[in-house]
């Protein structure tokens, strides 16, 4: 039986996905029209996610789309942005049937009530492989309150939210790369991987209160690195600060080659961001009332590195935080 033709696909799984969103057109035309409200500046921004370098083969494809989705909302988060709607582009194997079609927009209509968001459009188009998602996200932030990459000052106090690790660890658990460790925390692990959580409510109250931020996708040393170059600014960060979730701190005391890793590795799409000196009070009211905790990890310097300093005060080296295209 031949499967669903490419605008059957989007009639039967994609279509539902962007009712209540007028401005999509029913998905019926070439584009889709957004008017923001008055004093809101879009916020856009796009990721891909390909199949054997973001994601593992076989992923369910339910979470695969959560995961691409949040991926996308990680970077409205980081910019203090509230979503608004998405455009979805898929490019998938003729061998991808309409159970895995189904069960991947079942991924997104749940994540799409969760964080208040809908498809306004995009495109599918068949590929011999790998397969490769990639989400548009526009969002909107008032007027001359987006946080940026380049507002970092000397003296300001850097903060991260959640835990650090997790992700990068969280692969080595997907793949069963975690010999010796307890089930329950190689599940953690992996589900951290699997399915991060963007800190949206966390991004929009730290308008006013951050001075720069950025969400922690490519390693810590790497975005703070971001910040600091657009802020022209260095960085001062002590290690024994980073906050480590228990079942990542089992695995680095099970092989302490890991420690570089969950403080060098990406994927934890937390937030990281600078404050003022005199902002600790804030940050730590807003995080208590969002149940969400933060830790102050270090100092904007003067100068254009970023240092990573153990008990001792001396540097600890770290592996290169992720880079495509990198130059061995």
């Amino acid at each position: 039986m031949p499967g669903l033709g490419e605008f059957d696909r989007i009639d039967r799984h994609f279509k539902p996905l962007a009712a209540g969103f007028d401005g999509a057109l029913a998905l019926s035309d070439d584009a889709a029209l957004l008017t923001p409200d008055p004093g809101e500046t879009l916020v856009l921004t796009t990721d891909a996610m390909v199949e054997g370098v973001h994601y593992l083969a076989g992923e369910d494809p339910g979470r695969l789309a959560a995961k691409a989705l949040r991926v996308s909302l990680s970077d409205l988060a980081a910019m203090g942005a509230r979503p608004l709607v998405y455009l979805l582009t898929t490019a998938l194997p003729n061998s991808v049937d309409d159970a895995w079609l189904a069960a991947f927009a079942a991924g997104l209509a749940g994540d799409q009530e969760r964080y208040g968001i809908r498809l306004a459009g995009g495109d599918s188009v068949s590929t011999p492989g790998p397969a490769t998602i990639s989400i548009t996200a526009i969002g909107t932030v008032p007027d001359g309150q987006a946080i940026r990459r380049s507002g970092a000052r000397i003296g300001d106090r850097i903060w991260v939210s959640g835990t650090v690790g997790d992700g990068a660890l969280g692969l080595l658990a997907a793949r069963g790369q975690l010999a010796g460790l307890a089930p329950a925390h190689v599940e953690a692990l992996a589900g951290r991987y699997r399915l991060p959580t963007p800190r949206l409510a966390l991004g929009e109250r730290l308008r006013g209160v951050a001075t720069a931020a950025a969400d922690l996708s490519d390693g810590l040393s790497g975005d703070l690195g971001h910040i600091c170059a657009a802020s022209g600014v260095g960085a001062r960060v002590m290690v024994d600060a980073v906050p480590l979730s228990p079942a990542a701190q089992a695995a680095c005391a099970a092989d302490s080659m890991l420690a570089g890793l969950a403080l060098g590795g990406g994927d934890d799409y937390e937030l990281l961001f600078a404050a003022g000196p005199d902002a600790g009070p804030d940050v730590t009211r807003i995080a208590a009332e969002l149940g969400l905790p933060v830790s102050c990890i270090g100092e904007i310097v003067a100068g254009e590195s970023v240092a990573m300093l153990g008990k001792d005060g001396r540097p600890v080296g770290l592996p290169p935080s992720w880079e495509h295209f990198r130059s061995e």
